[in-house]
């Protein structure tokens, strides 16, 4: 997501007309701009309008099963205890334009078409999904993933309108002379069975950056809650000195 020609932070144009932006696997945010407001009151139909209306998926929110949507189960013996290292059962796939961790015990254990879903109601749970869902934002899967993954509401709306502007790049597609960062690791800053705030380490180019992922439990998943203003992720920041404080991937 960063070019080996820009700083981690290009202060100087809107972040969604950066060339970083649009090629990021991990963090395609979003920001309130007046043709989104004008998209989104004028009474068209819009991505978000057409997205509400297809056909249900695995967390539309039906046929929940103890309380997990069908044929969802993951491993929540762990219970409410802060991850102090990675889970030993993790894997790296590729996902978008970027490697992903997953997990058998803590998700997702679940792939229906490009979705992957399915996370343990754990802080590890939550650290993968923090990882996974907004990966799953630079493929031509992204609306399902938007639909069943993201929190409704107007934050999502805006989401999508803004996302339909950019083109897809899916897994091997090319990124041009861009350096796509990668996850080196994590930290659980607030966890409740409910609501969850996983900050991201990420690597570069140019050194450690990092950004928060705000998720809630809601239809018997994880799903990310985007920003007022649409967004999936805080502002990308430098990391100055040491990682102390994240737990590393070890990658």
């Amino acid at each position: 997501m960063f070019t080996s020609r820009q700083r981690w932070a290009e202060e100087s144009e809107p972040y969604w007309k950066q060339r970083s932006w649009q090629l990021s696997a991990g963090f395609l945010a979003v920001v309130l701009v007046l043709s989104g407001i004008v998209a989104l009151t004028s009474g068209r139909e819009t991505d978000a309008d057409r997205m509400r209306a297809a056909a249900p998926g695995p967390l539309s929110g039906a046929a929940l099963h103890n309380g997990r949507p069908q044929g969802c189960s993951t491993d929540d013996s762990s219970g409410d205890a802060l991850p102090k290292a990675p889970p030993k059962d993790v894997s790296w796939h590729t996902l978008g334009i970027t490697r992903v961790p997953l997990s058998a015990s803590a998700g997702p254990t679940r792939t229906t078409g490009t979705l992957r879903w399915c996370f343990a109601r754990t802080p590890l749970g939550a650290v993968l999904a923090a990882h996974v869902i907004p990966s799953q934002m630079s493929g031509s899967g992204w609306r399902a993933a938007a639909q069943q993954q993201v929190v409704a509401g107007h934050g999502r709306d805006l989401f999508v309108f803004q996302r339909s502007t950019v083109q897809d790049i899916d897994s091997g597609g090319q990124t041009g002379d861009t350096s796509v960062a990668s996850y080196a690791g994590f930290s659980v800053t607030s966890y409740k069975s409910t609501s969850a705030s996983v900050k991201l380490l990420l690597r570069g180019e140019q050194g450690y950056a990092a950004t928060t992922i705000a998720l809630r439990w809601s239809g018997g998943d994880w799903k990310v809650l985007p920003n007022g203003d649409g967004s999936l992720h805080t502002p990308v920041t430098a990391v100055q000195g040491n990682t102390s404080g994240y737990t590393l991937w070890g990658v």
